[in-house]
């Protein structure tokens, strides 16, 4: 564990760290109540099968050890690779299955290996079996499990490669569609000594703005490597047969997806073309979109694109784009077409079309709609071949949907649904699915209604419900809604007609467990028990209050068991945040969240430092609110600290806070977060930032929300660059970022330039560099060291009455 602390302020606050500029040291523990909590085993992940009578439990490990993070790893394209067994890179999850049947409420377990781990989970059409693979040692194979029998087998030993994970089973379940390690592809490309020249890149006067991707390809090493890992084999191979065989269809390529149409007889076969670029992730390379026969061949090519190095942020490619089958069509492709070049700048009254194209594939396209914005994709349903369609405005955050008949090519749409996306208040749900007569995902239309779920939010918080919606009229009517001191929301129908239904059932001392309504009966399917039953106790209550400009703002308070405000008086306070850009205080003052969930701790959570006596303001709203998405951020220092001086005076005015004893802190744009209160006001004792991106000139071409690039803003990227105001960081701030972060902007050379940048003008600080932990922390040595280290800081610099010493000025 390497961490860093400014010189010679360890023995003046006479904290427990070295007072070493740099070192060296074992993980950390923090207190046993928080690691056996971290240790508490996890509820299993349910999934409910397409013909509605079997819920299958993925039963799920602890953190695993960064032992198994420390496995090699090839960072390629984007990717994180583990060569040895040709699939991502990672910990095992899921490491069990179990079957409920859910006429008899039986379970059974299944028989899988015992040290392996399971992905890629796809049911067959009928819900009969569910395939999935298993990763153990060096080897990814192919398994499937009957719910009948409630028996899993394996049907291909090795060589499954899961570079991109493609599974699909053809629509009769007959068969399912694998791809496995080319046969012919070699020895693995082994990188030379000694070079043969240098890296070179070109640029020929095109504009090419890229996001900061990290794992890119580097050199002609990695790209060779890539393409041996990724190169792969397509088979088909009979689940049911006793001696299973796999067959191959067609010849090695570096396929990236496959997709068997509705009807059975193609395939959807989607290629990436060589050279590779250097600049952009696999997504943005050259490739090629083909439909195939079963059997491996070539019906004829959709779409060729070039390296996509030219995409205007935000934009799309330009071109044909997005290929998939019509779900209601036995074999028709459809697929989006920029209308404006593939550039949200350019303004158009029509942004989108959608094209269709049906077997054989050697007649001419037609046009099926235009959108006056960027479409987004289409749910087909179960009546005829009426789809309903997405578009979204990114500029004026307005979400529409349209009924779209697939069959009518330019005739009139039908408008479903249109509100500002942000708008949680006016949000009606997503449909609720059945599979159709091709075995696809489809949302049911039944009897002339949809049955649509949703969050519910209220001004009282999320209200989950299940309505029915007259497809012809839109008109809603609410069947069933959560109500009392829990939280429920439907997860599926049992019966079409909604009579009965599943949902998840929790409330603050009951983890999330499977219930089934059948009118006014319910019944629970599952019981899994409370993994922390200690903190039933802890407080949690749901808050609004409203910052000095009249913005509405809303948080989640967590009080330790038995505090009273008047007896005990006021705790210190942490105050975990995450900003978020709205068009207006309307939709940015909306209430989100439930005081009724159950309250997992888990990970590095900051409900831990509940358990340890403080006060927590969790996911307290920092809306940065303007009209002009272009401009918001303009005002985004002065709307932060406008936001936190009244999380803090609400602290105050409830009796829980003193407004002396306070954190801030926040994971990655919440670090960001972090840095800017520290460094732009006195509000604060101490600041944890976790994962951050403290220096925006290091992302020029945008970030977050904000569209400019650097060079039309550049002022801007200064302001809001907390590294260039580091000379201001008076209060101490603690770093945490994994040392093979591979999100977008936050390179773990941003906690390392920030601490430097304290540091060199005398602050407080100190940075922590977690081995083989990425943008989140996953191994169970890290979650308890960033605990332990968490907990520290903050009793040390925030609990005092009297402020702990801090960095000369």
């Amino acid at each position: 564990m390497r961490f860093v602390v400014a010189a010679g302020l360890a023995g003046a606050v006479g904290l427990s760290f070295s007072a070493m500029a740099q070192d060296e040291e074992v993980y950390r523990l923090p207190a046993q109540d928080i690691v056996d909590i971290v240790d508490a085993p996890n509820a299993p992940l349910t999934s409910l099968s397409p013909d509605r009578r079997h819920l299958l439990l993925l039963h799920r490990e602890s953190l695993p050890p960064v032992a198994d993070l420390a496995r090699p790893m090839e960072r390629l394209a984007g990717l994180r690779l583990d060569a040895a067994t040709n699939g991502r890179h990672g910990p095992r999850s899921v490491t069990g299955l179990s079957v409920i049947d859910l006429d008899t409420g039986e379970e059974r377990s299944f028989d899988t290996p015992r040290d392996g781990g399971l992905s890629d989970f796809t049911w067959s059409p009928d819900g009969s079996q569910a395939a999935f693979l298993v990763t153990e040692g060096d080897a990814i194979a192919l398994w499937v499990a009957d719910m009948a029998s409630g028996r899993a087998r394996e049907l291909i030993g090795e060589g499954v490669n899961d570079v991109f994970g493609s599974i699909d089973w053809t629509p009769d379940g007959e068969r399912l569609i694998v791809t496995m390690n080319s046969p012919d592809r070699g020895p693995m490309p082994v990188r030379p000594r000694v070079p043969a020249g240098p890296v070179i890149q070109s640029a020929s006067g095109y504009e090419a703005p890229v996001r900061t991707y990290q794992d890119l390809l580097e050199d002609a090493q990695d790209a060779a490597l890539f393409a041996w890992l990724a190169e792969t084999q397509l088979v088909w191979i009979d689940p049911d047969a006793r001696r299973p065989r796999p067959r191959e269809i067609g010849e090695p390529g570096l396929y990236y997806s496959v997709e068997v149409a509705p009807g059975g007889d193609y395939l959807l076969v989607e290629t990436l073309q060589q050279p590779f670029s250097y600049d952009v992730p696999w997504s943005r390379f050259a490739q090629t979109a083909e439909v195939w026969t079963l059997d491996g061949d070539p019906v004829a090519v959709l779409g060729e694109q070039d390296i996509a190095d030219d995409v205007p942020i935000g934009g799309v490619v330009d071109g044909r784009r997005s290929f998939a089958w019509q779900a209601s069509h036995e074999a028709r492709i459809i697929w989006a077409e920029a209308l404006d070049g593939g550039d949200p700048r350019v303004e158009t009254d029509e942004r989108d079309s959608v094209w269709a194209l049906a077997a054989p594939f050697d007649g001419e396209p037609v046009e099926i709609a235009r959108f006056e914005d960027r479409y987004y994709g289409t749910q087909f349903t179960s009546q005829g071949q009426t789809g309903i369609a997405v578009e979204y405005d990114r500029d004026t955050r307005v979400l529409r949907r349209w009924v779209v008949d697939f069959s009518a090519p330019g005739a009139e749409q039908r408008l479903a649904e249109e509100r500002n996306l942000q708008d949680s208040y006016a949000d009606p749900g997503t449909p609720l699915t059945t599979r159709n007569q091709f075995g696809q995902t489809v949302a049911a239309v039944v009897d002339g209604y949809m049955y649509n779920t949703g969050d519910g939010a209220t001004p009282d918080g999320d209200r989950p419900f299940l309505s029915r919606v007259n497809f012809d009229t839109f008109e809603t009517e609410i069947l069933w809604r959560n109500s009392g001191e829990n939280y429920e929301e439907v997860i599926g129908l049992l019966e079409e007609d909604a009579s009965r239904f599943l949902t998840s059932y929790e409330d603050p001392s009951t983890p999330p467990n499977v219930r089934l309504h059948a009118g006014e009966d319910v019944s629970w399917v599952t019981e899994f028990p409370n993994p922390h039953p200690q903190l039933d106790d802890i407080r949690k209550e749901l808050i609004t209050y409203e910052r000095a400009d009249g913005v509405p703002l809303s948080a989640t308070v967590y009080l330790p068991a038995g505090y009273d405000a008047e007896r005990d008086g006021p705790l210190p306070l942490v105050i975990w945040a995450y900003p978020l850009e709205y068009s207006d205080a309307g939709t940015a003052g909306q209430v989100r969240g439930s005081p009724y969930r159950f309250s997992r701790v888990a990970g590095t959570s900051p409900r831990f430092f509940v358990t340890q006596g403080y006060a927590l303001m969790e996911n307290a709203t920092m809306p940065i609110v303007g009209a002009d998405p272009e401009t918001v951020n303009d005002t985004f220092i002065e709307q932060l600290v406008l936001s936190a001086e009244a999380a803090i005076q609400e602290s105050v005015a409830r009796g829980f806070g003193d407004g002396e004893r306070t954190a801030i802190a926040g994971h990655s744009y919440g670090a960001f977060m972090t840095a800017h209160l520290l460094a732009q006001s006195d509000l604060f004792r101490a600041g944890i930032a976790r994962s951050g991106a403290y220096n925006r000139t290091l992302t020029p071409f945008g970030f977050q929300s904000e569209r400019r690039p650097f060079w039309e803003a550049p002022q801007v990227y200064y302001e809001l660059s907390p590294f260039m105001a580091a000379d201001r960081i008076n209060e101490p701030m603690l770093l945490i970022h994994g040392e093979i972060d591979n999100n977008s902007g936050t390179f773990p050379m941003q906690s390392e330039r920030m601490f430097a940048a304290v540091k060199g003008n005398g602050g407080t600080a100190r940075l922590v560099m977690l081995p083989y932990e990425s943008h989140g922390y996953r191994a169970r040595e890290s979650v308890l060291h960033v605990l332990a280290e968490s907990m520290d800081w903050l009793d040390t610099y925030v609990r005092p009455e009297t402020p702990a010493r801090a960095a000369p000025r």
